[in-house]
């Protein structure tokens, strides 16, 4: 098998044993004997429990990236490309709960690079609704819209912690919720 996708199957069968367990409790014995490989060749790919872990965060949010870029592609308006942005969050955090998981579990996590590369990842989506955002909002003030980007990544991150507790709600009905608070907020400084 090439190498590289040995490290993705290494990595898909880590992100599963870390949401099932926890980082804690995840074993590198466990993810190896299910992989198929041995501990050591683990320990040849990312060097350590915590580098393989944040093997798999780095990959979460380069999937969670594509998927929220992809989705605003297009857009006619600040409204809609706020809608998709919403959506495709929630359909990726529906889609991918092992991902999610670990992004969502960090408190296990502080003080070490893996929480790092969870903030890493709040501050991508951050950074890509402040660009979407200046580009759509009559503000000057780049403060204002940097902290604007930060509330709906809190707020969104809330509204899907919540969702899981509510599976019987789709990502369509959250967006409906986020939409309903965050919109009337922002919507009174988008360009008309």
């Amino acid at each position: 098998m090439p190498r590289a996708e040995r490290e993705r199957q290494m990595i898909d069968i880590a992100e599963t044993v870390f949401a099932e367990r926890g980082y804690v409790a995840a074993s590198m014995d466990e993810i190896a004997d299910r992989v198929g490989v041995s501990k050591p060749m683990l320990y040849e790919y990312f060097r350590s429990k915590e580098g393989l872990l944040v093997a798999c965060i780095r990959q979460s949010r380069t999937a969670l990236r594509d998927a929220t870029e992809l989705a605003v592609v297009g857009s006619a308006d600040a409204e809609e490309s706020l809608r998709n942005g919403l959506r495709a969050f929630f359909v990726f955090i529906r889609e991918h709960r092992e991902a999610w998981a670990l992004l969502r579990h960090e408190v296990a996590l502080n003080g070490t690079s893996a929480a790092e590369e969870v903030e890493a990842t709040r501050r991508q989506q951050t950074d890509l609704i402040a660009f979407l955002m200046a580009g759509y909002f009559d503000d000057s003030d780049p403060l204002h819209v940097e902290a604007s980007a930060e509330f709906v990544v809190g707020a969104t991150e809330r509204l899907a912690i919540w969702s899981e507790r509510h599976e019987d709600m789709t990502p369509e009905q959250v967006t409906d919720y986020a939409m309903d608070i965050l919109w009337h907020g922002l919507g009174v400084r988008a360009r008309r």
